[in-house]
């Protein structure tokens, strides 16, 4: 999810829409176990594969090794990676980025340490102090990124660099490193208590975990028309992938569906008058945000699909972009379709393996019946 620079993916300001889900409090029945096992061993694999933007090879072919035997996969020229389910009008587009925000090499200074800039938006001050990874050709080179000098200094700190002990740019060079190679940090899928988790690229590994899903049980024969899954790249950076696929469509599909995530307020330090939209309460349909406004009356027609199914469903305003602004302008409508997660674009993202599940249910009930 591409993040409103002047928050830093964080949610504040006007007041929230309803909420459409059930109370998280309802104990799980066997079947539900099995859905949050499914849902976890799919999610876990994507959130450790590395996968900055502009660099998002790993992730792609760890996605087509997930896919149901059937799916026939194709890559584009800007590595989209697409699956085409059905035929006919009208066509329907669902599209989840595979890319996470991260670092890239700028250069290499004559004490050793790398120069960065951003890849995605979010605050640079969390990964001070903390390991890196450097991605190169001959593999991962660890490394720290460097703290500021002090912690009681009140002028805007130093941009990040990285140190991998190196003591000179010739001792950098020789482990590997050089400019243009991408930089993380080290990240772990970490389940915690109930149906919670921790992890780092949360944001979009559970959209491209839904649509996974999603197409494992699909009913293909009830399909009435085309479906298209896209799993995107360069979202972090401009919805880059995204365009392209638009491109190429254009104003082929009726619909697009982003799934991408919804920065929530649900968090200790935000105020609950915006971006509401409980973790373990089921997707939320994102009806208005930085890049698009969909439509109430697809607003309402998503609703009754979720209630039809009975998806957990939520409705809220949040900040950030999606994939599916860039469809609009060859008149596609998008109906972005968010999960919610707590502390977006932070070291330690939380979500709740019950909204990945219910993300799932509405991308396969939407494929199917709308």
């Amino acid at each position: 999810m591409t993040t409103d620079g002047r928050t830093g993916g964080r949610a504040v300001g006007i007041a929230a829409m309803a909420l459409l889900s059930a109370s998280p409090s309802v104990r799980l029945s066997a079947q539900d176990s099995v859905r949050i096992s499914e849902a976890q061993s799919v999610l876990a694999p994507l959130v450790e594969s590395y996968g900055v933007s502009g660099a998002e090879g790993p992730v792609r072919e760890a996605v087509k090794r997930l896919l149901p035997a059937w799916a026939k996969s194709e890559t584009d020229t800007a590595g989209n990676l697409w699956v085409r389910v059905g035929q006919g009008s009208p066509v329907v587009v669902f599209i989840a980025h595979l890319d996470e925000i991260g670092f890239r090499v700028t250069g290499i200074r004559d004490d050793g340490t790398l120069e960065l800039e951003t890849r995605g938006g979010f605050i640079s001050s969390l990964f001070e102090a903390q390991p890196a990874l450097v991605h190169t050709d001959k593999g991962l080179v660890a490394g720290v990124f460097k703290p500021r000098d002090s912690g009681f200094t009140r002028h805007t700190p130093s941009p990040l660099r990285v140190d991998v002990g190196a003591t000179s740019r010739a001792g950098a060079v020789a482990r590997g490193v050089s400019p243009g190679a991408t930089v993380t940090m080290p990240k772990q899928y970490v389940r915690l208590a109930s149906t919670r988790a921790t992890g780092r690229s949360f944001d979009d590994r559970v959209g491209c975990t839904a649509q996974l899903l999603a197409l494992r049980r699909l009913d293909r024969a009830a399909l009435k028309h085309q479906v298209i899954f896209i799993w995107s790249v360069r979202e972090e950076i401009g919805l880059e992938g995204a365009a392209v696929a638009a491109a190429s469509l254009g104003t082929t599909p009726r619909r697009v569906h982003a799934i991408d995530t919804f920065v929530s307020a649900d968090s200790p330090l935000e105020l609950p008058n915006f971006a509401v939209a409980p973790i373990g309460r089921g997707a939320v349909a994102r009806a208005v945000d930085n890049s698009s406004i969909t439509p109430p009356a697809y607003v309402d027609s998503l609703a009754q699909v979720a209630r039809a199914r009975g998806v957990a469903l939520q409705v809220g305003t949040t900040n950030g972009g999606n994939d599916g602004s860039v469809f609009t302008p060859y008149g596609v409508v998008d109906v972005a379709i968010g999960w919610p997660l707590r502390y977006s674009h932070s070291p330690a993202e939380v979500i709740d393996l019950k909204d990945v599940v219910s993300l799932a249910d509405l991308i396969q009930a939407v494929a199917e019946t709308w």
